[in-house]
């Protein structure tokens, strides 16, 4: 599995450990395919607005990891940003974003992911997100741990919002929307060590499994910028939530993500600076 150290030999059960390893196997293609090419994507063209990007690589990374899965599984139904659903009546779906930072995967600037959650009628039990860049393989199976290439990772320990670091994005439709983003990212930079916007969910979200930041939130998703994300933060020991405090849904397109102790805090600031519907 080149250099990310993801060990074939770890066991879960049988069919979680086939599962994590087609998706690794997966992302780890697409990723070594989209580093060739950052910076230099070819033809850019919008999808929803003026700043929301999609390129011909996009659509490249999401057939050749489309077509790894359902070689491997091919009575399972497929959900992906750029060619939409597959057989939506299957009881697994793989839910893909074959490029999350696809802006700055245009501008080469080096954050950006490939996500892979497995769906089991609504509830995701694997997922695995690669930053390509740094070569981090974060993956997960549910009632098994959340890992960074061989080694177990866990959420930071920090209890208070005033000493943790947390990250947020801003919704495509900020420029032709109402949006509380402002108001929250005040808050939240005033009542933290400070908000930092990466322009990457799936990687805001490895990073908060990993302990690298104590919190995320973000409002306007899709179901493949946190279906991966949401197993990992869950089995590093962290807690997910919509905007109100309650199961996260994954059209709902609201999320919370944190280490569990400051998961309150963030919330009720959110709500002091901002409509939270």
């Amino acid at each position: 599995m080149g250099t990310t150290g993801y060990n074939d030999k770890i066991m879960f059960s049988h069919s979680l450990s086939y599962y994590v390893l087609v998706a690794t196997r997966a992302a780890i293609a697409a990723g070594t395919f989209l580093v060739r090419y950052a910076g230099k994507p070819g033809r850019v063209k919008t999808k929803r607005s003026a700043i929301d990007l999609v390129t011909e690589i996009d659509r490249a990374s999401e057939d050749k990891i489309r077509k790894q899965l359902l070689q491997a599984t091919p009575e399972f139904g497929f959900l992906g940003e750029e060619h939409g659903v597959l057989d939506e009546n299957a009881e697994y779906r793989w839910i893909i974003d074959p490029i999350d930072g696809t802006n700055n995967f245009v501008h080469g600037f080096p954050f950006f992911g490939v996500s892979i959650g497995l769906e089991h009628q609504g509830r995701i039990l694997v997922g695995v997100i690669y930053d390509p860049v740094r070569q981090e393989l974060f993956w997960a199976a549910r009632g098994k741990g959340a890992w960074l290439n061989k080694k177990r990772i866990h959420v930071s320990p920090a209890r208070t919002l005033a000493k943790s670091l947390v990250a947020t994005g801003f919704s495509t439709h900020f420029l032709s929307q109402d949006q509380p983003y402002l108001g929250w990212f005040q808050e939240l930079q005033r009542c933290s060590h400070g908000v930092r916007r990466i322009g990457s969910t799936v990687l805001c979200l490895a990073a908060v499994a990993a302990g690298r930041l104590e919190g995320f939130y973000e409002r306007d998703l899709w179901p493949w910028d946190i279906a991966a994300g949401i197993v990992l933060v869950e089995e590093a020991g962290g807690k997910v939530s919509n905007l109100k405090g309650t199961v996260p849904v994954l059209t709902e397109g609201r999320l919370v993500a944190t280490n569990g102790r400051i998961h309150q805090q963030l919330l009720q600031a959110l709500a002091r600076s901002g409509k939270m519907d």
